[in-house]
């Protein structure tokens, strides 16, 4: 009897365990600090004032850089859903449904589309927004005042990488990729 709650206490943990270094909760300015930012925005930028939050739908981080010499900025959210709360593909396919035309990204986590500035996202010119969904995580990167959009995109993709990469806990900070 004692030996079977043991066993039943010690698989309870060792789940346990594997559940929280599966996704861990995250801080998107430590993984992407206003030197970094300043590389993707090509100027210096402003001080950011992070947010880190838990709540009923579950750990909400986000992080502002604005550029200092122009209206570039770099927009950073991750949204890692609690058990019971709207799923990160539903709020995906809501984001997509929500009137513009959302352009399909491949090879982007497990699901991925662009919003770019065109009249019909409600954009202005020269802004992209990524929405990338990897497991229980919805990642959001906005960049503003960079003309090339593939440039743009090209630098937003690595961002969610980084990003997808440390809330799913499998890549330190600095094995993962580098921004251009």
């Amino acid at each position: 009897m004692r030996a079977g709650l043991c066993l039943a206490g010690l698989i309870v943990s060792l789940l346990t365990i594997s559940l929280l270094a599966a996704e861990k909760s995250i801080d998107v300015s430590a993984i992407v600090p206003q030197t970094e930012a300043e590389k993707i925005l090509g100027e210096p930028v402003r001080d950011p004032t992070p947010l880190n939050v838990n709540s009923k739908d579950g750990y909400y981080s986000k992080c502002n850089y604005y550029g200092t010499k122009s209206g570039r900025s770099l927009l950073l959210r991750v949204r890692q859903a609690s058990e019971g709360s709207v799923d990160p593909l539903t709020e995906f396919d809501q984001i997509a449904s929500s009137g513009g035309k959302m352009k399909v990204i491949e090879g982007v986590g497990d699901k991925a589309g662009m919003f770019t500035g065109a009249p019909e996202n409600g954009l202005p010119p020269n802004v992209i927004m990524l929405y990338v969904v990897k497991g229980r995580s919805l990642i959001t990167i906005g960049i503003g005042g960079i003309a090339d959009e593939a440039s743009a995109l090209e630098k937003a993709k690595q961002v969610a990488e980084k990003s997808w990469r440390n809330c799913s806990g499998f890549v330190s900070n600095a094995s993962a990729p580098k921004v251009r």
